[in-house]
């Protein structure tokens, strides 16, 4: 007989702009490696490393959960935000009650803005070469 066991990580999928994240929640002491390295060693400015800790301390499990994060696309600064979504939303398989205070601090919404495409005849998305009368 298979008894239903609790499981001992939790996933998450984070996106923001082109950044896409992959999130586990592991028991642990609160070590956030992503990539294969350290949160410092990925992320050099303190801001973006708050932004990466900021749904852990919402929900004041810092140094219960280690994080392990594997990230690709955009930037350093869209990167760290798929992050924070991608914690957000394994910390809701942890507890349901997490939901309301992260909904409140926006930490559960996908960041939708991307760069325009470009578009032919222009030079930019929406840049149009000068207008020439002659």
């Amino acid at each position: 007989m298979l008894a239903a066991s609790v499981p001992t990580q939790y996933r998450g999928t984070g996106r923001r702009k082109t950044a896409v994240a992959r999130v586990r929640l592991v028991p642990g002491t609160g070590r956030i490696i992503i990539n294969n390295r350290e949160l410092t060693d990925y992320f050099g400015r303190p801001t973006l490393q708050l932004v990466v800790r900021s749904p852990l301390q919402l929900a004041g499990v810092e140094s219960k959960y280690d994080v392990l994060a594997k990230v690709h696309g955009g930037g350093l600064s869209g990167q760290a935000g798929a992050i924070r979504h991608g914690i957000a939303r394994s910390l809701l398989l942890v507890d349901e009650q997490f939901r309301k205070p992260l909904k409140v601090a926006g930490l559960l919404t996908r960041d939708p803005r991307m760069k325009e495409r470009r578009k032919y005849g222009l030079k930019k998305a929406r840049k149009a070469p000068q207008f020439s009368k002659r």
